[in-house]
């Protein structure tokens, strides 16, 4: 019979490694999810940004950032299995790692609804396919929730900055506006040619009901909230938790559920009602 075939986001087929497979994730949220599926002792390297399970990661190789590495901490690893994403990590530091790793992964969630297939992919390739099928389970009940969490929710028009100096948002074809999009929030300054398009910041303030300033990967504070409602007075302008709209993988479940909350969050003299962010999904 012949084995299972996993193929990756560049269309690669891949065999499932076997028990001695040494893993470096250079995605941040990849590296958590190889943790929740049981696979810590086999990670061998990360970036200085894989900072979950923080109890755990602090004792993995630290390879330096998602978009240069250290080759040479790299290949004294000696990993089988590099993991990497189109959006997180260059084509160089990709074509580099290849040179050296037997095996390099190459992932790119474009949507919500494609964490099922990650998990598959992630846990048939290191033989947890069980515990892939389980986080599928967690994921489907929280997206159907949100689901119908979203009949009751109302369409905005939102801008979601990701930099600042210059201003930069998102466009409609990355994950974090289709996760947006599940709460009937429609990002604004789109640009078909770039994922992570600048904008004109008052000419998006004109156009958008809603602002959100997440906390990566520019991390924005309150000033920068207040400097926004300066410039156009009356608009809503809300920090949100980065990480809970960004990442796939394990923390998109509980993601799930906090954008549920946030986008359902009144605002009182004191200012937006807090979403949880305590309720990440784990497996052990």
């Amino acid at each position: 019979m012949d084995e299972p075939r996993l193929t990756d986001a560049l269309g690669t087929r891949h065999a499932p490694a076997g028990e001695g497979a040494r893993i470096v994730s250079l995605v941040p949220s990849l590296t958590e999810l190889l943790f929740d599926l049981g696979l810590g002792a086999q990670v061998v390297g990360r970036t200085r940004y894989c900072v979950h399970p923080a109890d755990r990661v602090a004792a993995v190789p630290d390879l330096g950032g998602t978009k240069k590495i250290r080759l040479d901490r790299l290949r004294a690893l000696a990993p089988t299995h590099v993991l990497v994403n189109i959006d997180e990590n260059t084509r160089a530091t990709a074509d580099a790692v290849a040179e050296i790793v037997p095996h390099v992964v190459v992932t790119h969630p474009l949507d919500p609804a494609d964490n099922p297939g990650l998990y598959r992919l992630i846990g048939g390739l290191f033989g947890r396919e069980a515990e892939a099928e389980a986080l599928c389970g967690c994921f489907q009940r929280a997206y159907d929730a949100l689901r119908l969490a979203a009949r009751s929710l109302p369409a905005r028009r939102v801008l979601y900055l990701v930099w600042k100096d210059p201003w930069m948002t998102v466009s409609r074809e990355t994950y974090i506006s289709r996760m947006l999009a599940l709460v009937n929030w429609r990002t604004v300054g789109d640009d078909p040619e770039r994922r992570y398009p600048r904008v004109d910041i008052d000419a998006a303030l004109a156009e958008s009901e809603v602002v959100l300033l997440p906390s990566e990967p520019y991390a924005f504070a309150a000033a920068d909230a207040a400097g926004l409602e300066a410039r156009r007075p009356g608009i809503d302008v809300r920090l949100i938790d980065g990480e809970m709209v960004s990442w796939y993988g394990s923390r998109a479940i509980a993601g799930l559920g906090y954008l549920g909350r946030f986008a359902a969050a009144e605002r009182s003299a004191a200012g937006w009602t807090a979403a949880r962010t305590d309720d990440a999904v784990k497996l052990k």
